[in-house]
């Protein structure tokens, strides 16, 4: 957006200490009450009342399941999407505080689990919230269009598919730039972690179907041992990354899950893998993905398989989370602004990580910049004591004990 020259008498640190309590207060009503991906119905409600109080000239909900869209428009300018994400996990919390959730639901599994905001969903809500009103209250600061959004699912990756599917960009002013923040519990509150270019990582989901010919254990023999075999891929896979991707580029095979039997002395019909897959290139991915297929196969193969037990190997495509990159350009301009508010030191530099995060399709898809920031959190205490030689790291996300310096993270 532009900033417009026009002085206001209200500085935005006067405007944040006064809005302080009511902030507070929301992110702790947000934090007592999380809810499942794709079942944030009260927490979409509440966005939805933030934007429509702050005077967001349209509010749109029910976009792509829960989602929240808010425009405001102010005359001739770019058009920013701000998003935040709203879900929260199955983990049940252990910080202690007085507004802990103790929320316990059934998930569409059918088991019941426990709900906490462990990613820090519930401070993503409530900064959102916060930069929507002072937008909406200083309009004299700033020119063009701003579009905000609350989305569903990013906990399954899902979220920002089915927005866009919901036509976000064709029903919504298409952005000119992409922002959003995620909190980090490694910095502490005040600071902001920035990282240029790839910042976090495609993820893929593969489903491996070693299958067999069982028998009794005394007679191996006589069968095709899927436990064997499946052991074998395992192993094998790990030179994927090793030997086939170069030394200075980025890639992570993990096998999480290895299912396949039920007793001591019988060899099973089949055996099941799954496997995260993590890296930020496409040509990478690529290489990773047909390299775990070809290893499954030549395994079998080299172990005598007959063509109808070849294992299958199964990409879950749907669940595909792609790479986010920040572009290097927005991220300098920003990071600037952000010194000079927030004072020079505030911003640090921080390496990429394999996590996912689906903030990065919305740049893609609307072919445009955009910038996903570290927001620290942890009270400064924890994190000082975290530097001792033999400190203990500050909990982070999906952590029971996850525990943000509200006010502190807020501001």
């Amino acid at each position: 957006m532009t900033m417009a020259a026009v002085a206001d008498p209200q500085t935005p640190a006067e405007w944040v200490a006064e809005e302080m309590p009511r902030l507070v207060e929301l992110y702790e009503e947000l934090h007592a009450d999380p809810e499942l991906s794709f079942e944030e119905f009260e927490s979409a409600r509440r966005m939805a009342a933030q934007l429509t109080a702050a005077g967001f000239q349209s509010v749109s909900t029910q976009i792509g399941g829960t989602g929240v869209v808010g425009v405001l428009e102010n005359g001739d300018g770019p058009v920013v999407l701000v998003r935040a994400d709203i879900d929260a996990l199955p983990v049940e919390e252990k910080t202690g505080l007085a507004y802990a959730s103790t929320k316990r639901v059934t998930d569409a599994s059918g088991q019941e689990v426990s709900v906490m905001h462990a990613c820090g969903h519930d401070m993503h809500m409530t900064v959102w919230s916060g930069t929507a009103a002072y937008l909406a209250t200083h309009r004299d600061q700033w020119s063009g269009t701003v579009v905000f959004i609350a989305q569903p699912a990013e906990e399954r990756g899902a979220g920002a598919a089915a927005m866009l599917a919901d036509g976000l960009y064709e029903r919504f002013p298409k952005p000119d730039y992409c922002l959003a923040l995620h909190v980090k519990g490694e910095l502490p509150a005040g600071t902001i972690g920035s990282c240029s270019g790839y910042a976090l990582g495609n993820v893929d989901s593969v489903d491996i179907t070693v299958r067999g010919k069982g028998g009794h254990g005394s007679t191996p023999h006589l069968t095709h041992d899927p436990i064997v075999l499946a052991s074998r891929i395992v192993v094998a896979l790990q030179t994927i990354v090793s030997r086939e991707i170069p030394p200075m580029e980025d890639g992570v095979v993990t096998v999480g899950s290895f299912h396949g039997g039920a007793k001591h002395n019988i060899i099973p019909d089949e055996v099941g893998l799954k496997i995260t897959v993590r890296s930020y290139k496409p040509e990478i991915r690529k290489t990773i993905l047909e390299g775990i297929r070809r290893t499954a196969l030549g395994e079998a193969a080299a172990a005598g398989f007959p063509e109808h037990l070849m294992p299958l190997v199964v990409v879950r495509e749907n669940e595909f989370t792609p790479a986010t990159y920040n572009t290097p350009e927005l991220v300098t301009r920003i990071d600037d602004r952000f010194r000079k508010v927030l004072g020079k030191d505030s911003v640090v530099p921080v390496e990429p990580v394999m996590g996912g995060e689906d903030f990065g399709r919305y740049g893609p898809a609307a072919d445009c910049p955009s910038y996903i920031f570290w927001l620290g959190v942890s009270p400064q205490s924890l994190w000082d004591a975290s530097q001792l030689p033999d400190g203990a790291p500050c909990p982070s996300m999906h952590n029971s004990r996850f525990a943000p310096d509200a006010k502190r993270s807020i501001q």
